[in-house]
């Protein structure tokens, strides 16, 4: 049994996932012609084309994404709960659970989305590949402020170290 809780939760949590990165690289106006990014697009297209047949964008927000990102959320938290023996029981803590996992998930996105940016920046730089535009198109917005108020120190950069505490420090008041 725990076999099969583990795989409907790795699995779950993977279309979580592909949601809230379609949303987020919406939101940075990615380049959705980078390899990867069509790639989330191609999965989760099945939900959000037709809901966005109902659902009409409010401005930049795309509305179908993000009521596909609840329902992803609200399905995946709902099936642990019966996997685990929980049942459904109040709706409101259903609801509390999914949203306090989904903000979960983007501090973890944006956490390893770091990690690989720095060190991709670091290590590879001068050299090319898939998703390396979407690192920097996704982590620029939050790194920007943070280096207005502390600049890089000759040649090194700590905005993305101090960004990286706040975004661990979050996750421990969440947890």
């Amino acid at each position: 049994m725990e076999a099969i809780r583990y795989i409907v939760d790795v699995l779950l949590w993977l279309l979580t996932l592909a949601f809230v990165l379609r949303l987020l690289l919406q939101l940075v106006r990615a380049n959705f012609r980078d390899p990867l990014a069509d790639a989330i697009v191609r999965v989760t297209n099945w939900l959000v084309l037709p809901l966005r047949r109902l659902l009409p964008p409010i401005g930049k927000l795309d509305t179908a994404t993000v009521v596909a990102i609840l329902c992803a959320a609200a399905v995946h938290t709902a099936a642990m709960f019966a996997l685990g023996g929980i049942g459904f029981g109040n709706p409101g803590v259903l609801a509390r659970v999914a949203i306090i996992s989904l903000i979960d998930l983007v501090l973890l996105i944006y956490l390893v989305a770091l990690l690989l940016y720095w060190l991709t920046s670091t290590v590879g730089s001068g050299a090319y590949a898939p998703g390396m535009h979407l690192l920097q198109q996704l982590c620029e917005p939050i790194l920007r402020p943070v280096r207005r108020v502390i600049p890089p120190i000759g040649q090194i950069d700590f905005s993305v170290l101090w960004v990286s505490i706040g975004i661990v420090a979050a996750l421990k008041l969440l947890g």
